[in-house]
């Protein structure tokens, strides 16, 4: 779900990657490798940072970098994108190509997966065209030996002609050999023989090129860049010319010796694309030639267990049903478990309030700025902690341990059906996964998707998905209004069901709203969509609790805290400071009311819902502040009392429906806006991102409230 602090933060867009190193003999290495190999993960170990992992691809879209110190030296660590393939058709693997590139790593770390050596062979062998500066990292040894798949590493490391180490990066020990290796490894700078030799014609065409190309591509391998120059791969040769600051290609000479090089090609049936088939083929067959008698299989019915499994999460008729009874699960634990919790963090912090202001007291702070503080900027704070912290404690664990296990690619698959025919890229699903966390992070995620058209469709929908600061008002609210059962355990499964119900027409919404802009504004033709299905593999739940609560639920807390205490002070302000004997709070919720009332709401909720811009977690306060017109955030403990005071003040099941439907469709909060803004570099996108779900959440509230008229009118 991504969500951490340069995710989401000021650092989560930046317009260039630079490496600082703390000492001249500090060696930069980059760590590559396929997808859901577990490199970050090593990443994480070496360096003590805590890099977001997950069990899916496509998770990191930018490089991050960290320090590590072994006895024979020390080094810099970058974690590179997840990539293939270094023949770039997406921005992962341009970022991938251009760091081993132009990066100035020392060494190339290639991680890939002791299960699945064969896939990363292609990566291996690419890099190797590159650098000769290479390792090899067989992660997931542990994996290996559990489903019986045994690997000659030594031999291996022959055939590579480069060193070869196996480890299992859950165990500090076993990632610690690896810097070990780095100490002592020895690096041939000159290559004696091609790393894959193509067929005769193709290296004919190299040989024509290479010439020309050592005279003008400086420390770059002149025969992979004669490759890449014979495929006419742009984005290649834009990227030299941006390193070289030069135009490769106005050299008449190379020039004329790459046309010439081409011709001969086409020449011999390998155009209009042939040439890259060709190319892959032989990259294939020597990887296949490489890891023959490499790896082992001692189980014949190896991965027959995850097939097994595959059938029954992803089946046409038991994908959805498990999927939302899963979904559903994972909010009762939510509900349930997050009320006890919740009481005593609210008793503890409001609790807390005498001494905070008898501190100020002591101080002599002023009583206006003392009740600015202990009731604007405290109690909202207090309150926000309260709500927050206990259910997304138990919502982002459980969210990850899905992530770890392997099942959260499933959803995925099973909803790039539905996305395909809305004209959009299977992906999006994958973003909106990570918006039930977080929105911003959602909107940030969106960059794995390559289509630029695809890719704003996403971007303009996250906020349909409601995020970890809506559910707590839409759970109260749903508890007060539709929950009549009095057996606790039965009222927590109805919540979760109707919480999950709120869910799908999110999900639903975004469906449509998908297929009305791709019809519409962003109009075009859906891309296609890789998605690997990596292995169900055991979480490692003691890490998986550890870095939710840490990467992700005190960030988002922390983040939500941040903007809570100004909208605290600023709603303390609007309630106390009176013109004619009212409130500025309840002017506004005066003046809002006429058009409140047309959607089923009132004055108070709407202007609740403005205030609420910053965080969407203080809605809720401010409505009770408003009701209670005590010029302060009142702390209600039991959700009976918040019910009598919401009944009294002409709240209705139909005002319930209204405020529920609002919530999961109205504007996002600035965060995800500010996000939106610096994803998309446009205010009219921005603008859309906001309108969008706001137009829809007062056309649903519109027809609940018609509805209800019309029902009573019968």
């Amino acid at each position: 779900m991504g969500l951490t602090g340069s995710s989401t933060g000021k650092g989560a867009i930046d317009g260039g990657f630079v490496i600082r190193k703390k000492s001249d003999s500090d060696r930069i290495v980059a760590l590559a490798g396929n997808p859901n190999v577990g490199k970050s993960t090593v990443f994480n170990e070496l360096t003590g940072m805590n890099q977001h992992t997950g069990n899916w691809p496509g998770k990191t879209v930018a490089n991050a970098y960290g320090y590590c110190r072994s006895e024979g030296g020390s080094y810099v660590f970058v974690d590179i994108p997840g990539t293939y393939s270094l023949m770039a058709h997406s921005p992962e693997e341009e970022v991938a190509r251009n760091f081993i590139l132009f990066g100035g790593a020392d060494i190339t770390v290639v991680v890939c997966d002791a299960t699945m050596l064969e896939r990363g062979m292609n990566l291996i062998l690419q890099t190797l065209e590159i650098t000769g500066n290479v390792v090899v990292c067989v992660n997931l040894m542990d994996e290996a030996r559990r489903k019986r798949i045994s690997l000659d590493l030594e031999l291996l490391s022959q055939r590579l002609g480069v060193p070869v180490i196996g480890i299992s990066a859950h165990s500090k020990r076993s990632v610690n050999e690896l810097p070990k290796l780095l100490d002592n490894a020895e690096f041939a700078k000159v290559r004696t023989e091609p790393t894959v030799i193509y067929r005769p014609e193709i290296e004919k065409g190299i040989a024509m090129i290479e010439p020309a190309v050592k005279a003008v591509c400086g420390n770059i391998d002149s025969r992979w860049l004669s490759l890449r120059l014979l495929d006419a791969d742009t984005s290649v040769i834009k990227e030299v010319n941006k390193e070289l600051n030069t135009d490769i290609m106005s050299d008449e000479y190379l020039w004329e010796t790459v046309e010439t090089a081409r011709s001969y090609i086409k020449s011999c049936g390998l155009g209009g694309g042939k040439l890259t088939d060709k190319i892959v083929e032989a990259i294939i067959a020597k990887a296949e030639t490489i890891s023959d008698g490499v790896v082992k299989y001692e189980n014949k019915k190896y991965g027959e267990h995850d097939r097994r499994l595959d059938r029954i999460l992803t089946g046409r008729k038991t994908g959805y049903p498990v999927m939302i009874l899963l979904l559903m699960f994972i909010f009762w634990l939510t509900v349930t478990g997050a009320n006890y919790p919740s009481e005593l963090l609210s008793n503890a912090l409001f609790s807390m309030e005498d001494k905070f202001s008898y501190w100020l007291t002591l101080i002599n702070a002023p009583p206006v700025v003392i009740d600015l503080l202990v009731f604007g900027v405290y109690r909202v704070l207090a309150w926000v902690v309260s709500v927050m912290l206990p259910p997304m404690a138990i919502f982002f664990p459980l969210f990850t341990l899905l992530e770890d296990s392997g099942y959260l690619p499933r959803i995925a698959y099973n909803l790039d059906r539905p996305f395909y025919r809305c004209n959009a890229c299977g992906k999006q699903s994958l973003t909106m996964c990570m918006g039930l966390g977080c929105n911003a992070a959602g909107v940030i995620g969106c960059r794995i998707i390559d289509s630029p058209r695809e890719r704003l469709l996403a971007i303009l929908t996250n906020s349909l998905v409601p995020c970890n600061g809506r559910f707590p008002a839409i759970i109260s609210i749903i508890t007060m209004f539709f929950i009549t059962v009095g057996a606790k355990a039965a009222s927590g499964v109805l919540t979760a069901a109707l919480l999950t119900v709120v869910i799908l027409s999110g999900i639903a919404a975004t469906f449509i709203i998908t297929w009305f802009l791709s019809k519409t504004v962003l109009r075009g033709v859906p891309s296609s969509f890789t998605l690997e299905l990596p292995p169900y593999r055991r979480p490692q739940i003691g890490k998986v609790i550890i870095r939710s609560v840490f990467d992700r639920t005190l960030f988002v807390l922390g983040r939500a805290a941040a903007v809570a205490a100004p909208a605290g002070a600023i709603i303390w302000l609007a309630a106390n400071i009176t013109v004619g004997g009212e409130s500025l709070l309840l002017i506004a919720s005066d003046f809002l009311d006429p058009a409140a009332r047309l959607i089923g709401l009132d004055g108070v909720i709407l202007m609740a819902f403005i205030l609420g811009f910053p965080a969407n977690e203080i809605v809720i306060p401010i409505v009770v502040m408003a009701y209670m017109a005590e010029g302060h955030v009142t702390e209600i403990a039991e959700l009976s009392v918040l019910k009598q005071l919401f009944t009294d003040n002409g709240w209705t099941a139909v005002t319930g429906a209204c405020f529920i439907a609002f919530s999961l469709f109205h504007w996002p909060c600035s965060t995800t806006l500010l996000t939106v803004k610096k994803e998309t570099g446009s205010l009219k996108w921005t603008a859309l991102a906001a309108v969008i779900p706001t137009a829809l959440g007062i056309a649903v509230c519109l027809i609940i409230k018609l509805v209800s008229l019309l029902f009573a009118a019968f």
